[in-house]
């Protein structure tokens, strides 16, 4: 059993490393989104618990296909769905209550995908850090600066010819002034995260906007997860307010008015709710944002591996699971995404699917993960063309 296995492993990193050089030599795309640690040498796929890029065959697909309709084959019984949802509150605060802040780790990569999270003072020093310790993986797999300025440039709507127009957004923000003071209002940058949990990003972000005119809102249903986030020893008042919310419910207030948030944040969340709910949500948090705010987007993607070993009887409809401890997850596609988010008048800045190799080097298992990150921006109340041939935009 062990030879077998031993040459299953070796086999699928042999398809790995093909995959990777053909990934180097036909399609380069900057490194910095997505991790930087490509698979090229066979003998080294147990070196690294993460291997990124991993570029999938026309053959993986069909296989992952064929699991994934396989497992939702049995679904579980209509007059038994309703629960999950309706009592979802529930599950998760027993998943806390049993796991409390020891089953996530800290998202300490949240600021090399996500710099946005940074006040735009602080943003360009962290960003050109960022940079430099990706420029030799950049070499190796064909990625220059400028690959990256054109990949930035084709996922941005504006092209960088756009620009705001100024008088709209200040008069945006002196109706923000008007509003009755709120919690957070003398901050000149606002942040929300949805479905903090214990705070794994939470205190990442903490630690790295204190002294910086920001303030953090953090958000869960779980009553449970947000005393522990208020109990941690880096929970700041002065710059953070945890609260029980849930973004559900279509009659619930935040502690802060529409249009005053500069990023909202949401990690592996918006999976757990219902397909059907989720236009509403999106809908609702991003009338939060200001003019130009941006929606940052991190969640499973088609075909991860959590999908594929789910056993028979724990769908609930397409794409959509409960696991054993009543919580539950989706698994989203780029398109569905990129649907969602436009349809909250959004546009796109970044969509992407990012395809890693999880490795557990003790047990000698490859694992093949599929996570969707994304980047969306409202748009500011008018554009006005920076420069356009005859006046015309």
């Amino acid at each position: 059993m062990l030879k077998w296995r031993s040459f299953s492993v070796a086999k699928q990193a042999t398809a790995f490393v093909t995959s990777a050089v053909k990934f180097k030599n036909t399609k380069p795309r900057p490194v910095a989104p997505l991790g930087s640690r490509i698979l090229t040498n066979t003998d080294d796929i147990f070196k690294h618990n993460m291997w990124d890029h991993i570029k999938w065959t026309v053959e993986d697909k069909e296989n992952a296909r064929q699991k994934v309709q396989e497992n939702s084959g049995v679904q579980i019984p209509a007059p038994e769905r309703g629960k999950f949802d309706a009592e979802a509150c529930q599950f998760w605060d027993k998943f806390y209550e049993v796991h409390q802040s020891k089953f996530f780790k800290d998202r300490r990569w949240l600021f090399l995908e996500f710099p946005e999270l940074l006040h735009p003072s602080h943003r360009e020093n962290r960003v050109t850090n960022v940079h430099h310790e990706h420029k030799v993986i950049q070499i190796q797999s064909g990625c220059t600066a400028d690959t990256e300025k054109r990949h930035y440039q084709h996922n941005d709507p504006t092209g960088g010819s756009w620009k705001i127009n100024n008088w709209n957004y200040q008069e945006a923000q002196q109706e923000l002034k008007d509003v009755p003071s709120f919690l957070g209002h003398d901050a000149s940058f606002r942040i929300l995260e949805v479905g903090c949990g214990v705070g794994n990003s939470v205190f990442p972000i903490l630690n790295n906007i204190r002294n910086t005119d920001s303030f953090l809102y953090c958000c869960d249903f779980s009553a449970r997860a947000i005393q522990m986030v208020q109990d941690h020893q880096d929970y700041d008042k002065s710059i953070c307010h945890a609260f029980v919310h849930d973004i559900c419910e279509e009659g619930s207030s935040f502690p802060f008015p529409p249009q005053s948030l500069d990023v909202i944040l949401a990690v592996f969340v918006l999976s757990s709710i219902h397909p059907e709910r989720l236009q509403g949500v999106v809908n609702r948090l991003s009338s939060y944002l200001k003019p130009g705010g941006m929606f940052l987007f991190r969640d499973y993607g088609r075909y991860d591996f959590s999908q594929l070993r789910f056993k028979k009887g724990r769908c609930l409809s397409d794409h959509f699971y409960t696991r054993g401890d009543g919580t539950c997850v989706y698994y989203f596609t780029e398109e569905e995404v990129g649907d969602l988010f436009s349809k909250a008048g959004l546009e796109e800045i970044q969509n992407l699917e990012d395809r890693r190799l999880q490795v557990n080097r003790k047990k000698k298992v490859a694992m093949r993960r599929v996570w969707i990150q994304s980047k969306f921006r409202k748009p500011s109340l008018h554009f006005l063309p920076e420069h356009s041939p005859n006046g015309q935009i």
